[in-house]
């Protein structure tokens, strides 16, 4: 009999779960009668928002306005309930399971059509160790740490364990420059944040209030801390956020963060990519300067809703579509690219196939390809990843406060986002997408970019001195070329000219230092040898050509 109650309680929990869980989203025609106004975008927006399109010449257009609040309250009245609004896909996501509410939500006239995102009581879907191996989370793996890492004498920040994956993206080199993430804004979409208000590598954000706030799409105020939430956030923001000196410092810690959570770790539903949506809304609402997404969708519980590899084009998956509409109001979005590489599947998941998403792939401690790391092109023959980081055994923290090695695109990611905000405080008059171009123009790779790479493993200095490059009118392409690349001496430059022309050459280090100065005259087709290269020593440096107004900048390589 005591069995009998078991399951019998069993069936009726999962029932109410069931009743609680089915969700739809609401698409209307309009927004119509909207008491707010594109005059009076400070009702919707904050100054710091609006200060981030201003300097991006990005102006308002009516997928900024709010949803019709009286349409939203119309929906209420019926009997369902509104989880949140979607302004960008003028949405409602309702909850409700009871069809008679959802035959009036469809008669109401303003609405355009309902779509089902959770239609059945979800299924799990996790590994032994309790994380999900589909889609949402990458899978990811932890160990135990290896030994500390050398931190050279030079360095201001004792980066311990995690030298190496700040290092090789030179993002030591901005720190010692003072470009540490202050003053920005860094929204991070995830599962949960598990313990982050406990964990003592987080105290120095608590102590100068840079976690300024947490949101919750799937559970609104709920405690995203709780030890109910899952950990995976926990350990994204420990890449960029955690400072425990000699043991592990991010790459953006004295960044500001807000904590929100899309993805629901125990199952996995189409509703989860409009969680994002709102996600993104939000944080493009206060003012977010850089997103990182450490998540990833392809499949479901319910099968109707997968994704096919043709639906990663850039323009299907709501998730997708909401990411590049985030990308659109001057937010860098930077994306996992998946852990599927070793999978059948091996591609991109949605939203990293965004062509205005900043798609991060994973390599080993020596720069390596990692096997996990999903791979593109796109379906419709983009490259991607865009470019990569370390994401085979990162230095990252646990829920217990630990410092472990974790891999995964989960951590590469972070590890980006974080330096990314360091090089955009560093150069605050560019746009997201000039620092994602000087980026992949810096990376190891930005010749011969292919589908596990990208562009290749990035130098932030180096993408500093290309956004540092004076503004003036571009050489027209293919006028001036370097021979060969790389080279181990003295490199040849080469000119394609209509008449002959007084040019300047400069050299110049990945820091911006001037290394020589040297006029040549060049007629139609001229080739001189760069004969300065041959004492400087072996690394990246960038050719500055000026011709009168106009100017190219040629990336050099010496072996």
């Amino acid at each position: 009999m005591k069995h009998l109650l078991i399951i019998t309680f069993a069936i009726l929990f999962s029932f109410s779960l069931f009743a609680q869980d089915q969700k739809h989203v609401v698409f209307l025609k309009n927004k119509n009668n909207n008491p707010y106004s594109l005059s009076n975008p400070n009702a919707f927006l904050t100054q710091r928002s609006l200060d981030r399109r201003t300097r991006a010449n990005i102006p308002l257009d009516a997928k900024d306005l709010p949803v019709t609040p009286s349409y939203v309250a119309q929906i209420a009245a019926t009997g369902a309930t509104v989880v949140y609004s979607l302004k960008w896909f003028n949405a409602v996501v309702v909850k409700t399971n009871v069809p008679s509410i959802l035959a009036a939500i469809a008669a109401l006239p303003f609405v355009d059509h309902l779509d089902q995102v959770l239609s059945d009581h979800p299924l799990k879907t996790t590994s032994p160790s309790g994380i999900k191996t589909t889609a949402g989370i990458p899978p990811f793996t932890l160990v135990k740490p290896g030994p500390r890492a050398v931190v050279k004498s030079s360095d201001a920040i004792n980066y311990g364990q995690a030298y190496n994956q700040a290092h090789m993206i030179a993002v030591d080199g901005l720190h010692n420059l003072g470009y540490t993430g202050d003053g920005m804004m860094i929204a991070i979409l995830d599962a949960g944040f598990s313990n982050v208000d406990v964990v003592s590598a987080f105290d120095s954000l608590w102590l100068t209030n840079r976690i300024l706030g947490t949101r919750d799409f799937n559970l609104p105020g709920n405690n995203v801390f709780a030890d109910t939430m899952h950990y995976h956030g926990t350990m994204v923001l420990s890449a960029m956020g955690a400072n425990l000196p000699g043991q592990i410092v991010g790459t953006a810690p004295h960044a500001s963060f807000w904590l929100v959570r899309t993805e629901v770790a125990w199952y996995e539903a189409l509703v989860e990519e409009y969680n994002w949506a709102g996600g993104a809304e939000f944080a493009d609402s206060l003012g977010a300067d850089v997103i990182n997404s450490s998540l990833g969708y392809t499949e479901f519980d319910n099968p109707a809703f997968n994704h096919t590899y043709a639906n990663m084009d850039g323009n299907t998956t709501p998730i997708t579509r909401a990411a590049d509409l985030a990308t659109s109001r001057g937010i860098l979005v930077v994306s996992s690219a998946g852990n599927e590489g070793a999978s059948p599947w091996h591609y991109i998941s949605a939203p990293a196939d965004g062509d205005s998403v900043f798609t991060i792939g994973a390599v080993d401690s020596q720069g390596s390809y990692a096997y996990f790391s999903s791979t593109g092109p796109t379906f419709d023959g983009r490259i991607k990843p865009d470019v990569v980081a370390q994401g085979e055994n990162a230095t990252v923290v646990n829920p217990g406060g630990s410092v472990v090695q974790g891999s995964g695109t989960s951590f590469s990611s972070p590890i980006m986002a974080g330096a990314l905000t360091c090089l955009w405080q560093s150069t605050p008059d560019f746009s997201a997408e000039q620092i994602r171009q000087a980026v992949r123009n810096s990376a190891s790779r930005t010749n011969t970019p292919d589908s596990l790479y990208g562009w290749g493993i990035p130098n932030l200095m180096s993408a500093r001195t290309l956004l540092s490059t004076p503004e003036v009118s571009p050489i027209p392409q293919n006028q001036f070329s370097l021979f060969p690349t790389p080279f181990s001496s003295a490199p040849i430059l080469k000119a394609s000219l209509k008449a002959p022309e007084t040019i300047k050459v400069e050299v110049l280090s990945v820091t911006g230092q001037l290394m020589s100065s040297k006029v040549f005259l060049f007629h139609e087709f001229t080739a001189v040898t760069l004969e300065d290269f041959t004492a400087f020593p072996a690394g990246i440096y960038f050719l500055r050509i000026s011709t009168g107004s106009m100017q190219q900048v040629i990336r050099a390589v010496k072996i």
